[in-house]
This record gives structure tokens, C-alpha cells and sequence, in this order.
């Protein structure tokens, strides 16, 4: 016998919905609502990202091994959470934009442009580098997502990922730094 694969999910009755996955709403920031569509696809496209990234950020935390590790963990700590408080932000916007943020697994396998890395672990040079190329995809699709959210009109969101933006290639740069340590197991 055949299980449903959504047998997993939690679903309350029809009367407490407020608004389903994937819907757009009317908005109170005066935002036409197809280009609040768009724009809350592409939150939805950097929040997948974000993350994908987080939780890879955390298993390599988690998993972290070698002579290197104390400036490296409190490192990843950190990007962690800066990656954390960025999510919020955005998906505090899609919202207010009158979309619903990315939330589960499906809705973030659905907006992902970064693969979900394997359940292994990595030595330490090998986890950096994977992060370092997320990081990379990550900046790539903020910066698509300042230029079309400017074309849109949308200020608040230009702000947000510019300021994301930043953020993600500090901590970039962290681990940059790190993977130039040729000691690095």
C-alpha cells in the first residue's frame, strides 16, 4: 500500500486558512499586484536560497573537526545567524507585499536555484568551499533581485537586498580568508 506523500503535512481546517501558498493578495503598500507578484517570486527565490544556505551553515558548525576549528566555528556561528535575521526581513516583506514566504521544503525546493548539499560530512576545506560557492550563487541572485525590484519601483525591497547583499559578501570574504590557509585539512 501506497502512503500519500503528503500524509506528513499538517493540515487545518478550511476555515482557520488566511490565504494559501503561492497566492498573492492585495497589498496596502501601493504596489501594483503583478509586479508584487514578481517581486514576491523573487523573495521567494532568496529566501529558498537563504535557506539552503543556513542549514548547510549549520551541519558544517555541527560537524566542524581539525586544529583549525575555534575561529572557523564561531565564524559559521555567526554567518548562521546574520543568515537567519536576513530571512526574516525578507519574508516580512513578501508578506507585506501580500505573498506568503517561502516555509517548508516544498515551497523551497519549488524557488531553489542552490542545490541542497548531501547529508555527509565534509572535511573542513571541502565544507568552505561549498559555502563559499553558495555564497556566490546567493550574490549572484540578490543582485538580479535589486536590479528588477529597482525596474519595479520597489524601494523598500531595493534596500533590503542591497543590505543583504553586503552582508552576504562579508561573510564570504570570511571564509575566503580561511580557504587561503594552505594548512587548511
Amino acid at each position: 500500500m501506497s502512503q500519500n506523500p503528503d500524509s506528513h503535512l499538517r493540515r487545518p481546517p478550511e476555515s482557520e486558512l488566511r490565504q494559501r501558498w503561492d497566492t498573492v493578495e492585495e497589498n496596502q503598500l501601493r504596489i501594483d499586484p503583478d509586479d508584487a507578484a514578481e517581486i514576491i517570486d523573487l523573495l521567494n527565490r532568496e529566501l529558498s536560497g537563504l535557506y539552503i544556505l543556513f542549514n548547510q551553515l549549520r551541519k558544517h558548525y555541527w560537524t566542524l573537526e581539525g586544529a583549525e576549528t575555534g575561529q572557523v566555528e564561531a565564524t559559521l556561528q555567526e554567518n548562521a545567524d546574520r543568515v537567519s535575521e536576513l530571512t526574516d526581513e525578507l519574508a516580512i516583506r513578501a508578506h507585506a507585499l501580500g505573498g506568503v514566504p517561502v516555509n517548508g521544503p516544498m515551497g523551497v525546493r519549488q524557488h531553489a536555484t542552490l542545490r541542497i548539499e548531501t547529508g555527509d560530512v565534509y572535511d573542513l576545506r571541502s565544507a568552505l568551499e561549498n559555502d563559499l560557492n553558495a555564497y556566490a550563487t546567493l550574490a549572484v541572485q540578490f543582485r538580479e533581485g535589486v536590479e528588477r525590484a529597482n525596474e519595479l519601483g520597489d524601494e523598500r525591497t531595493v534596500e533590503l537586498l542591497r543590505s543583504g547583499l553586503l552582508a552576504l559578501e562579508r561573510d564570504a570574504h570570511a571564509i575566503e580568508r580561511y580557504l587561503e590557509d594552505d594548512s587548511l585539512a
